[in-house]
């Protein structure tokens, strides 16, 4: 019993973090408003995360096994070319990080206030997107005189970038991404990069 209440109270740690650093960023995320919005005292934290470092990891690993599931929600026939596979991961990102505010105050923390926790979440995020290149990617190899992990970085680097300004006013350089037009737009443009550089 003991032990599951033991669980009960770190999972309801985890979901207040998530939920208060979703709502309100990470200007208000410290340890006493996390145990206030969990209903636990602050000591509890220390036992189960060990502090704030601690349970940043934790909610790190928690995005990261999310946007690797989120990736491997629309399984299709395997890609036919390296630009077909970046287009699609980029566009599966795309699509994961607009449906989740955490993700997106997460990547807004790791641009404004660099970090070792920060850092924490970008490598977990990093993981997850390199675990998705290796298991789709089959007998696919980068283009030759390419710098392709260069590439790569400005695409989901762009995609990120669109999604927060979308969260945060709906338009980038003019265009609206507002709607679902916009973001077609973004989905075509996004898969004629990716010919256009790696061919396909």
């Amino acid at each position: 019993m003991k032990q599951r209440d033991s669980a009960r109270t770190r999972a309801a740690i985890l979901a207040a973090a998530k939920d208060l650093l979703a709502e309100q960023g990470f200007a208000n995320w410290g340890i006493n408003g996390i145990a206030r919005a969990a209903g636990c005292d602050k000591q509890l934290i220390y036992r189960y995360f060990g502090g704030l470092d601690g349970l940043a990891e934790a909610i790190g690993e928690d995005v990261a096994r999310w946007l690797e599931e989120a990736l491997a929600a629309n399984p299709a026939t395997p890609a036919t070319s390296y630009a077909e596979l970046m287009a699609r991961l980029a566009v599966a990102l795309l699509d994961a990080l607009r449906g989740n505010r955490l993700a997106q105050r997460i990547i807004a923390w790791e641009l404004a206030e660099p970090s070792p926790l920060a850092a924490s979440f970008s490598a977990a995020r990093g993981k997850a997107l390199a675990g998705w290149v290796a298991r789709e990617r089959g007998a696919l190899r980068r283009p030759a005189g390419v710098d392709a992990p260069m590439i790569n970085a400005l695409l989901v680097a762009g995609v990120q970038q669109l999604v927060l300004a979308d969260a945060s006013g709906g338009r980038f350089m003019g265009i609206d991404l507002g709607d679902d037009a916009g973001w077609e737009r973004v989905r075509a443009a996004i898969a004629a990069m990716t010919r256009a550089i790696y061919g396909g």
